[in-house]
């Protein structure tokens, strides 16, 4: 079964080509980026498997062009992967924001589109994002099967004594102002291999995977089911991230708001492009250069990269305590996946649960997937590569056979 996978943002197109034998076997065929949609010069970059990427600079006024370009090279006599159109069985969407309103992935028709559009207050970059993929699919090839995946569904099964704000109740009843969580198809997915990995039963277990990259989050799994997570109702709680404050004090904000005189808006652009790695650093949102910074003796980036991991030891340990235990701590996403020092760093400081880390295993070791802890650990750690890509094929896929 083909599968496009499609993650659409506000001026790009994520795309991935999938041809899903079975829910345990599946081939890459093709992958890439539409950037700069709607400017003066668009950039498509796609690539096949084994092969060079190719690049296109051309105009892409909107989503439509964008995925009509992207159907266009697929079926490309020389960079395509698809004899027609026609081998197309499906679409999945990756949908940021599902509120209450979805809990599970489902076909696309008139009633999901109406609910993804009542969530956009609380994801007003995105989700229209993803309607406008939608919407282009739908003109270009209208009769094909469209599945939304959202990153908030996995998070459902959160208990409202966790997910509950001390707000004023109304705020919940009129505004469904709450924790959500996000990166929940990134959490799903490793949390399955993670287990497997380790042979754990994910139905009787005490999982934490820790999605550290640009954006983080760190997430409590026991027995397969989501019990809490560091993001909340937007994207900004948690650990600091490569531009976003983390968790901070409320009264802070108004604080500022009021010392300074600025508005609302120039709050939340503080909050979420101004702070976090580059805020803290002076330097970069990138933890690779803060790395090197540290290293050659900047007190700042060693500052940034020390709350950074302090962030991720009080979340970890404070979802051992809720969970009463914990069998497997899975790092993944670009930080977790790529920088073995916060690994060690973390998993040492983590030591007093029964971890034996194993530093020989874990030196270098970059992009994988491996369990990091020698036979005897109490508690398994593993690093693993994510695919939230494969996760959404495979939903596209159960869904479209029904």
């Amino acid at each position: 079964m083909i599968i496009l996978v499609l993650n659409c943002g506000s001026s790009s197109i994520k795309y991935q080509v999938l041809d899903m034998k079975g829910q345990s076997e599946h081939a890459l065929l093709a992958k890439g980026l539409v950037e700069r949609i709607g400017m003066e010069e668009g950039d498509i970059t796609h690539s096949l498997p084994g092969k060079e990427k190719f690049k296109i600079h051309k105009p892409v006024p909107d989503h439509t062009e964008g995925i009509k370009s992207v159907l266009e090279l697929l079926t490309d006599k020389e960079q395509g992967v698809l004899r027609s159109l026609d081998e197309i069985d499906a679409v999945g969407h990756r949908i940021v924001h599902g509120g209450e309103y979805f809990t599970q992935s489902c076909i696309i028709d008139d009633r999901v589109i109406s609910g993804i559009e009542k969530c956009i207050p609380l994801a007003p970059l995105h989700n229209p994002a993803g309607l406008l993929g939608i919407k282009a699919v739908k003109t270009i090839l209208p009769n094909l099967t469209q599945v939304a995946v959202f990153d908030t569904s996995f998070h459902q099964t959160i208990p409202e004594k966790a997910y509950m704000y001390g707000l004023p109740y109304e705020f919940y009843e009129k505004e469904r102002i709450r924790k959500y969580g996000f990166h929940g198809t990134s959490h799903r997915y490793v949390s399955k291999v993670g287990a497997e990995l380790a042979g754990l039963d994910i139905n009787d277990s005490k999982i934490i995977t820790c999605h550290l990259g640009n954006g983080s989050s760190i997430t409590a799994i026991k027995n397969g089911r989501v019990v809490d997570t560091s993001l909340g109702m937007t994207t900004v709680n948690g650990v600091i991230m490569g531009t976003r404050c983390g968790e901070l004090d409320p009264g802070v904000i108004t604080y500022i708001m009021k010392s300074k005189g600025i508005s609302a808006d120039e709050m939340d652009t503080i909050l979420n492009k101004k702070s976090g790695f580059i805020g803290v650093s002076g330097i970069s949102s990138d933890a690779r250069d803060l790395e090197i910074a540290s290293a050659k003796g900047d007190n700042r980036a060693t500052l940034t990269l020390d709350i950074f991991r302090y962030g991720l030891l009080k979340y970890i340990s404070a979802f051992v305590g809720i969970m009463g235990g914990v069998d497997l701590i899975v790092f993944t996403g670009g930080i977790g996946e790529n920088d073995p020092v916060t690994r060690e760093i973390i998993s040492e400081k983590l030591s007093f649960l029964g971890i034996n880390f194993d530093k020989e295993v874990n030196d270098g070791l970059r992009g994988t997937t491996k369990i990091l802890t020698k036979k005897d650990s109490k508690v398994k750690v593993a690093v693993i590569t994510t695919n939230e890509e494969l996760v959404i094929a495979s939903d596209t896929m159960k869904l479209a056979k029904l």
